[in-house]
């Protein structure tokens, strides 16, 4: 299909499906804050002894060709600059350190060994690339993506000498096959839980061990994306781009998912796809897995759960997508609960846009019934639909038009199919039911306890956000951003929803806008090539927020900036600070903000496919960088997962 001229090359890829890392010097996957000294010195020191108070970032340039490795791999020239109540400062110089590089060999919990980032289908039985003779091999990842970092009691895991630490790593898709085919959605991603050793003399963290986590109660994981710890101490994971139940009889892509799953390419059930996994982490450095079935079947980027463990926020990497809640039944549960989607009604089109929001309360469930649902129904039981933009016009009053993926559909529900239709055809139903399903790729969400705001990611500001666009319905701005921005939404209590009822939850999102510092700028094609301002974020996608830090930190999957950037936004200062360049045509992903962990301080942040060149973009970059990226990363199949870090000695703000 003819693709839209907005979509990244990673946009691109799974449309086109449905028809990286690094190397020991790359991106970040996990990071941690660490000292080199005092103010004014890279020397070692010791902790200050005095309350830290503040944090600020000192930025990098943007890499160019003047130094063509800096844009092909990792760069990180930056430093955090702790204040301290008694006046005192000290600045650490950032720098990275990998664990791994996906398709390495690496210990397991049983005392063997695996293919870091591999694939294995509903047995656990790796998945093997035939596609070139005399190569075959395991297929394995370079694409991880949302991570978690956590530490439990008592861990039992053998060979740690330190303090044992855990993460959660989820790979999203491979690229491609080794004869060059895409893969992407045609493979059950993997996830996998980390044993690391924690020196507690220096905060540095080791891999022990690597286990891959069965998901065949699961039914596989479909495209699993942003990621993030629930305050109960487990990973909240994702399944994207949920297979349209209307179009699978005819999905090459979900019928290649299927037989790499099952062996049989019609054994996947397309309801089992675009829901909420669960990884608990055990003692041993094991994990196991759980799907809610309860959240909406939407296109889950993220979720995150506020400081009450009841109140969902989720993000909707769609077109034509919403902003859903979520409100359980009870703490740390999410296995039953109402869904909700936001009614918007807008209060300015300049720039980004601002609204306020009320809600629609799409129904109740719990997710067992919903997946005995899910087990035995398809989409002709639930309604009837018509996509076809000439059929549609002609059809009787019994049918309602409504938006869906920046196209037409009628649809109609069959009697007593409310609830299946709410929460597994949750797009359509949402927009029959009248929300604002107006959004462009909704992606990462995450929390500002203090302040009580929720941040959310528009990776690009097109299509049905924008005036005179058929598809636009209740948000329409003034022009096109296709650089995106981070909308900012101010949670409060006592809300009811559009029927007057009481929403139970004291964190409820009543407006969103935009900071101006957060918005980004679309710009003719630079001497570099980028086509977004390299000063400003550009396709946000990744978010976290630090309460300690007072930091947002941002993650880019853009098709503007050449190098996709990590940045810093001190919500208090109001200040936006590049902290790490990406290698070129990679996407920032896995951030995890974590403030304290034994003392110590860390960030998250992983990449995806290095040297994934989109033509416009990269033209000028990539005939020098190109064999710079493949000699980094496997022939750009390999990505590393590591952290952040500094020399000589990790940071415990205290």
């Amino acid at each position: 299909m003819a693709l839209p001229l907005d979509l990244s090359r990673r946009k691109a890829l799974k449309i086109l499906a449905a028809a990286p890392m690094l190397p020991l010097g790359g991106m970040a996957t996990a990071s941690l804050l660490t000292a080199c000294g005092g103010s004014d010195s890279n020397a070692a020191s010791p902790a200050s002894t005095a309350a830290f108070s503040s944090a600020a970032f000192g930025g990098m340039a943007a890499p160019t060709l003047a130094d063509p490795n800096a844009m092909a791999k990792t760069s990180v020239a930056s430093t955090m600059i702790a204040k301290f109540a008694d006046g005192s400062s000290r600045t650490y110089k950032l720098a990275y350190q990998p664990f791994f590089m996906t398709g390495d060999t690496v210990p397991n919990t049983a005392g063997g060994t695996i293919v870091a980032g591999g694939y294995f289908d509903i047995d656990n039985q790796p998945i093997i690339d035939r596609s070139t003779a005399g190569k075959e091999r395991q297929f394995f990842s370079d694409c991880p993506d949302g991570t978690s970092l956590l530490k439990l009691d008592n861990p039992t895991v053998k060979g740690v000498k330190g303090n044992a630490v855990f993460a959660v790593v989820q790979f999203e898709y491979t690229t491609r096959d080794q004869a060059a085919a895409s893969m992407y959605g045609r493979l059950p991603s993997p996830i996998a839980v980390l044993t690391l050793d924690q020196d507690p003399a220096t905060g540095k963290l080791s891999l022990v061990s690597y286990a891959n986590v069965d998901t065949s109660a699961a039914h596989g994981l479909w495209i699993t994306c942003g990621a993030s710890l629930s305050p109960w101490n487990t990973h909240l994971s994702s399944e994207e781009y949920e297979p349209d139940a209307a179009l699978i009889s005819t999905d090459a892509q979900f019928k290649a998912y299927s037989k790499n799953l099952y062996g049989d390419e019609t054994r996947a059930r397309a309801y089992h796809y675009g829901h909420i996994p669960e990884v608990t982490v055990h003692p041993d450095g094991t994990g196991t897995i759980k799907k809610h079935y309860c959240l909406g079947r939407i296109s889950h980027e993220l979720i995150q759960v506020m400081p009450d463990k009841r109140t969902v926020m989720m993000g909707d990497d769609a077109t034509n997508g919403g902003v859903f809640m979520f409100v359980a039944d009870k703490e740390a549960d999410l296995s039953a609960g109402t869904l909700y989607v936001a009614k918007c009604k807008q209060t300015s089109s300049a720039g980004a846009g601002a609204s306020t929001l009320t809600w629609l309360n799409l129904g109740h469930a719990t997710s067992d019934e919903i997946e005995n649902l899910a087990n035995t129904l398809t989409i002709t039981d639930i309604m009837d639909v018509v996509v076809d933009e000439k059929v549609g016009p002609t059809l009787d009053a019994s049918y309602t038009r409504i938006h869906f993926n920046g196209k037409f559909n009628w649809i109609r529900i069959k009697p007593g199919m409310e609830k299946a239709a709410a929460f597994l055809e949750t797009h359509r139903y949402a927009a029959l039911r009248g929300a604002s399903m107006s959004f462009t790729k909704l992606e990462g969400t995450t929390v500002n306890a203090k302040d009580k705001i929720v941040y959310s990611a528009m990776s690009q500001i097109v299509k049905s956000m924008v005036k005179g666009n058929e598809h636009s319905t209740d948000i329409a701005v003034d022009k096109a951003i296709t650089s995106g921005a981070v909308y900012a939404f101010n949670l409060k209590g006592g809300q009811r929803d559009v029927t007057g009822a009481a929403i139970n939850s004291e964190w409820v999102p009543v407006d969103m806008a935009a900071p101006d510092a957060l918005v980004g700028e679309d710009i003719a094609s630079d001497s570099l090539g980028n086509l977004s301002n390299p000063e400003r974020i550009a396709n946000p996608d990744n978010l976290k927020f630090s309460e300690k830090l007072r930091t947002l930190f941002i993650g880019e999957d853009s098709g503007g900036h050449v190098n996709n950037f990590l940045w810093a936004y001190n919500v208090d200062t109001k200040t936006l600070t590049r902290i790490l360049s990406a290698p070129a045509g990679a996407e920032s992903t896995g951030l995890h903000a974590v403030d304290e962990i034994n003392g110590w301080t860390y960030i998250m942040s992983n990449f995806q496919h290095a040297g994934d060149w989109e033509t416009a973009l990269h033209a000028k970059v990539q005939p020098t960088l190109d064999p710079l990226i493949r000699a980094n990363y496997k022939d750009r199949f390999g990505a590393a997962v590591g952290y952040l870090t500094a020399d000589p000695t990790s940071i415990k703000l205290g």
